[in-house]
């Protein structure tokens, strides 16, 4: 890759700012976000697929820790979801070969859209407690095999799904939906961290500067989180949403 601008320097630093303050406050890596964005400050595509997802992995474990002290991390929802979504994952990833993702990122960003207006106009009891049985353990099981096909068929994206359907699905409380998703967040980066530096597609430099500033922002971000009230944090997790299915919508 050719020697970056400082200018350019600035706005990863920057991005690595907002993108690790909204992860944490909402419970997602953001690599899906931070994608696009890079790319449109001048990074290979490949760079700008790649570089997010070694710093997603200390970006979030900062945020999950934040949770963690708080015992919000879900350890059912979190060992099923591993267990479940990462051959899944690796299935749909697979069917690639066969099935276009176009027709499903437009289901997706249709989905994330209404069940931002669903969180906005209809936030849940957030004290609720979610129930154990078998029909629960039913409902975990098809949300980490969808997700996880959904994100091996979309590279990264149906990460998004991860919290929005623990709230909407399970039932969890939002805080918990959050920490589940940011730790769950935190392992599956991983093999794709392998991947890529085995392909030699990582800018280490640039991984280093979005760290830099999205891992401090990534706890900064789930301790304001822990500070709202839990109803107004789903009803403006539910405006983010809606708002970020919408624009994906009409851009993709």
């Amino acid at each position: 890759m050719a020697p970056m601008h400082l200018a350019t320097w600035i706005g990863v630093a920057v991005l690595g700012l907002a993108i690790g303050f909204l992860s944490g406050l909402f419970g997602k890596g953001g690599s899906a976000i931070a994608t696009p964005l890079l790319h449109a400050l001048g990074l290979p595509a490949i760079v700008a697929v790649a570089a997010p997802l070694p710093a997603t992995i200390p970006s979030t474990l900062a945020a999950t820790a934040a949770y963690w002290k708080e015992r919000l991390v879900d350890g059912q929802v979190f060992r099923w979801s591993l267990a479940l979504g990462v051959p899944a994952t690796a299935a749909g990833a697979f069917a690639t070969r066969w099935i276009s993702g176009n027709i499903l990122v437009r289901i997706t960003d249709v989905v994330i859209a209404a069940l931002g207006i669903r969180f906005l106009l209809f936030p849940g009891n957030p004290h609720a407690e979610s129930p154990k049985p078998r029909a629960y353990r039913t409902r975990l099981a098809a949300v980490a095999v969808v997700v996880g096909l959904v994100s091996g068929l979309l590279a990264n994206s149906g990460g998004f799904l991860l919290a929005p359907l623990f709230i909407a699905v399970l039932r969890l409380p939002v805080k918990s939906a959050f920490a589940s998703s940011l730790a769950i967040a935190a392992v599956l980066a991983v093999p794709g961290t392998v991947v890529h530096a085995a392909l030699g597609h990582i800018d280490w430099a640039v991984v280093v500067v979005f760290g830099m500033t999205s891992i401090p922002f990534s706890y900064l971000g789930a301790r304001v989180a822990l500070r709202v009230r839990a109803d107004r944090l789903e009803r403006v997790y539910g405006a983010a949403l809606a708002v970020l299915g919408i624009v994906f919508l009409f851009l993709r």
